[in-house]
């Protein structure tokens, strides 16, 4: 059994001694590193936080320039479509203009032709009935 006497005292003493010691020496500067340990990760916790939101704007940014360069190219696209649109039409159009001209010019000249061709056989008519006759009848006249 234990047995109660000044030994006791002694022991408590020494006990809180030896806590205040080790207080000083090992538990608080243990906790001086710890606090200053987390101080220093809540600091860079915020700096990736400042980081993560700086990098989100900048990421919005950039798909808002892309978003506006591309309806932008679009609409360039489109004023050069209807731009080539009305060129091609103008040059159909002058293409037309110029081959109905070509046309009338060689209707006009194949109706001179036959209108030549019209009076020559006219004259030479009675030569071929003649011929045609001869032939058919088989005698000179």
């Amino acid at each position: 059994m234990v047995s109660v006497d000044g030994s006791i005292v002694v022991q408590m003493v020494n006990f809180l001694v030896l806590i205040w010691v080790l207080n000083m020496v090992l538990y608080k500067p243990i906790r001086k590193i710890l606090l200053e340990r987390k101080e220093k990760v809540d600091g860079l916790q915020a700096v990736i936080d400042g980081s993560a939101e700086q990098v989100k704007s900048k990421e919005d940014a950039y798909a808002e320039g892309v978003r506006q360069a591309r309806a932008a190219g679009q609409k360039e696209k489109e004023a050069l479509m209807q731009a080539a649109e009305a060129e091609e039409k103008a040059i159909i159009g002058k293409i037309n203009e110029s081959a109905q001209a070509e046309l009338k010019e060689v209707k006009e000249k194949i109706a001179q032709e036959v209108g030549t061709v019209k009076a020559t056989l006219e004259e030479e008519i009675d030569a071929f009935a003649d011929a045609i006759g001869q032939k058919i009848l088989g005698r000179v006249a």
